[in-house]
């Protein structure tokens, strides 16, 4: 096997075609506890980082029509928030590949009065399954790096994509403040893999969680595979000292 049909989960390299599996057990495992863990791995940070997302987004706060679509947000903690930030007619349809993650999601609509405004359907973000130019905003948010190929993900992203729209993406990143560095490092290896097995009772799926974060492409490596997708006006926004970054391009 060639390095071509290979990629990495985690720190291992496996074939191309089995990573899609591996992390769809991940995320089977943790599907029910995933946003307790969010916010017990980021000290609740996560939030204020979803809040900027949402704030870029920008949904119309009236009632023109707004159709956002969000990669790999299973539990729907994006979509509510944006479908509470805008108006009636503001509509988010949730694309995910692992079954148990949209379970979750739908039930926390309907908990939440929703799920008229917010839907789950299941689908892989290399091959939509949505006609061209459907939706005036794509955001993904901690996904993008689970993506066995993340350049045809970026690609179908921009393809959904109505010209004027925007794909906005927030991401874990490399810290830029000496010292935080090297506190982050111990933080995640060290005490993340240890609270997932406490809480969810799988150790296996945060490490690998962690490794995934080493392995994807820094910033502007990152920022050049949105522009090769197609996108124009690609920037990113380091946030926290770097530990995440919000991206952003525009399908022009």
């Amino acid at each position: 096997m060639t390095k071509a049909e290979e990629t990495h989960f985690g720190y291992r390299d496996v074939p191309l075609n089995e990573k899609q599996g591996l992390v769809d057990d991940v995320f089977h495992s943790v599907a029910k506890r995933y946003d307790l863990m969010n916010d017990l791995m980021s000290g609740g940070l996560h939030r204020p980082w979803k809040d900027a997302l949402v704030t870029a987004v920008n949904p119309p706060k009236g009632d023109r029509d707004f159709a956002l679509l969000d990669l790999a947000g299973g539990t729907g903690d994006v979509a509510f928030r944006v479908a509470e930030a805008g108006g009636s007619s503001t509509r988010v349809t949730v694309c995910d590949i692992n079954a148990e993650m949209l379970a979750v999601g739908r039930e926390r609509a309907e908990k939440r009065g929703l799920d008229g405004q917010v839907t789950f359907e299941q689908g892989n973000a290399e091959e939509l399954p949505y006609a061209d130019k459907s939706f005036d905003c794509v955001t993904i948010a901690f996904g993008i790096r689970n993506v066995p190929r993340i350049d045809k993900a970026l690609r179908e992203a921009h393809r959904v994509l109505k010209f004027g729209g925007r794909f906005l993406c927030l991401e874990f990143s490399s810290v830029d403040v000496p010292g935080l560095d090297k506190l982050y490092e111990l933080y995640s290896f060290k005490v993340i893999p240890r609270v997932g097995e406490r809480v969810t009772g799988d150790r296996e799926a945060y490490q690998y969680l962690v490794e995934s974060i080493r392995k994807f492409p820094k910033p502007k490596v990152f920022a050049q595979m949105i522009t090769d997708a197609g996108f124009r006006r690609v920037s990113f926004t380091p946030m926290t000292g770097g530990v995440v970054a919000m991206h952003s391009g525009w399908k022009l």
